[in-house]
C-alpha cells in the first residue's frame, strides 16, 4: 500500500500536466487571475445581453463629458468587446487613453483604427502625428490632410446632410486642415529645422495653413516665429499683432465675466500657445499688450512659474524702456514719472518674488530662469517681503492680478 500511495502522488503532476495541455493552460493561472478572467467573461456576456454597442457608447460619451475618463474607458472597452473593430469606439478608446496619459494604448488603438479604416477619420492620423517625431510625424500629419480633404470635397458633393451622415461624427472643417498644416509647419521650425530646404517648407505649410482658414491665430502666430526668425522683424511684428487681436478680446471677456462658455473658450488657443504669443510679444517690444496676455493667463492659472516671471520681465523692461525714453530727451524727471517708474519696479519686484517663490515650492528645474529672476530681482532691490498678515505663497496664496488694495504688491494699471 505504502507503493501504491507514493505512485498516487508521483502521478499528480503528471495529471496536472496533461490537463493543462487540454485547458490551453488556464490552469497555470493563480486562483485570483482565474477569479478575475471569469468575472471578465461574465462582465462581457452581462453587457453584450444588457446593453447594445450604442448605448455602451453613449455612456462613454456621458463620462468623457463629465470628465470620467476611467469609467468612459471601461464603458468603451465593454462596446469593444462586443465589436472589436467599431471604429466610433477606437476612436474614443484612443483619445480617453490619451487623456489617461496611456499613450502606448492610444497607440494601438489608433494603429488598429488605421489598419481598419486607412481613408476615413482624420483624427486618428492627428494623433499618431502628435505622438512622432521629425520625418513619421510629418507622414502622419500628410495622411490626415488627404484624408481631411477627401472629406471635405466628398461633404461639399453631398450637399452638407448626406455628408454628415456619412461621416458620422468627424464632421471635418476647413479649419481642421489648417490646424494640420500648422502641425507639419512646427516640426519644420523644431525638429527638422537643420534639414535642407527647412525655413522654404516651413513657410509653405504656414501659407496652406492660412490659405484654409486666414485668421487662424496659429497661423498667423506661426508666421510670425518664422519671421522673427529670419530677421524680418516688423513684417513678423504684424502677423502677431493680427493673430492676438483675434483672441486677446475673448480672453478679456472672459476673464471680466468669469465665463467658461464653450464659445468664449473655442476663440482663445490653448494656455501654452499664449504664453509663446507673450514671449513673442516681449521680443517685438508690445509690453502693454503682453501685460494684458500675460494677466489673463494669471487669471486662468496662477500657478505657472513662466507667467509670474514673464510679468516681473514685461514690468522691468517697461521700465528700462521708460529711463531710456527720458535720457534720450536730454530733460530731467517729472514727479508723474517718478511714480510710474516706480509703480514699475514694485510690480516687477512682486511678479518676480512670486515667481521665486512658486519655482520653490513647485521645485522647478529651469535654472537659467530662476538666475534671471535672482539678477533681476538684485537690481530691483531684492524680493519683496509680505504684508503683515499676507498669506504666503507656499500655503495659501492669492496672486498679485487678483488683489485690490493699492500697495505695491496690486497689479500694474496701463
Amino acid at each position: 500500500m505504502g507503493g501504491q500511495a507514493k505512485n498516487k502522488k508521483k502521478n499528480k503532476p503528471k495529471k496536472k500536466d496533461n490537463r493543462q495541455n487540454r485547458d490551453g493552460g488556464f490552469v497555470v493561472l493563480s486562483p485570483q487571475d482565474k477569479m478575475k478572467l471569469r468575472m471578465h467573461e461574465k462582465a462581457k456576456k452581462k453587457s453584450a445581453e444588457k446593453y447594445s454597442v450604442q448605448q455602451l457608447l453613449e455612456k462613454t460619451q456621458e463620462c468623457t463629458d463629465s470628465f470620467d475618463f476611467d469609467m468612459a474607458s471601461l464603458f468603451c472597452q465593454r462596446a469593444l468587446d462586443i465589436d472589436a473593430n467599431n471604429l466610433q469606439a477606437l476612436d474614443m478608446l484612443g483619445h480617453i487613453s490619451s487623456e489617461l496619459g496611456n499613450t502606448q494604448k492610444a497607440k494601438e488603438v489608433f494603429l488598429r483604427a488605421v489598419e481598419l479604416s486607412p481613408d476615413v477619420g482624420h483624427s486618428k492620423y492627428m494623433y499618431l502625428g502628435q505622438i512622432h517625431t521629425g520625418q513619421e510625424a510629418v507622414d502622419y500629419y500628410t495622411r490626415g490632410i488627404q484624408v481631411l480633404l477627401s472629406a471635405l470635397e466628398k461633404q461639399e458633393a453631398m450637399a452638407g446632410a448626406a455628408a454628415k451622415k456619412d461621416e458620422d461624427h468627424e464632421l471635418p472643417t476647413a479649419k481642421d486642415v489648417s490646424v494640420a498644416y500648422c502641425s507639419i509647419a512646427e516640426i519644420y521650425l523644431t525638429d527638422l529645422c537643420m534639414e535642407e530646404g527647412a525655413a522654404d517648407k516651413c513657410r509653405e505649410f504656414i501659407e496652406r495653413a492660412l490659405h484654409y482658414h486666414h485668421d487662424n491665430p496659429e497661423a498667423l502666430q506661426l508666421m510670425a516665429s518664422y519671421l522673427f526668425s529670419t530677421e524680418k522683424i516688423q513684417e513678423g511684428k504684424e502677423y502677431l499683432l493680427k493673430s492676438v487681436g483675434t483672441w486677446l478680446p475673448a480672453q478679456k471677456q472672459s476673464a471680466a465675466s468669469s465665463s467658461t462658455e464653450e464659445d468664449a473658450q473655442n476663440e482663445v488657443p490653448p494656455y501654452e500657445s499664449r504664453i509663446t504669443a507673450a514671449k513673442l510679444l516681449i521680443e517685438s517690444e508690445e509690453y502693454e499688450t503682453a501685460v494684458d496676455v500675460l494677466e489673463g493667463l494669471l487669471e486662468e492659472d496662477d500657478e505657472v512659474v513662466q507667467v509670474w516671471y514673464l510679468s516681473g520681465w514685461v514690468c522691468y523692461l517697461q521700465w528700462e524702456k521708460a529711463k531710456e525714453q527720458q535720457e534720450r530727451e536730454g530733460r530731467g524727471v517729472t514727479e508723474e514719472e517718478q511714480e510710474e517708474w516706480k509703480a514699475l519696479q514694485e510690480a516687477a519686484r512682486s511678479y518676480l518674488t512670486n515667481s521665486k517663490k512658486l519655482y520653490n515650492k513647485l521645485q522647478c528645474d529651469d535654472q537659467p530662469m530662476l538666475e534671471h529672476v535672482e539678477q533681476l530681482l538684485g537690481e530691483l532691490g531684492g524680493e519683496m517681503e509680505a504684508e503683515e498678515g499676507e498669506p504666503a505663497l507656499e500655503d495659501d496664496y492669492e496672486p498679485c492680478s487678483e488683489e485690490e488694495d493699492d500697495d505695491a504688491e496690486a497689479p500694474m494699471e496701463h
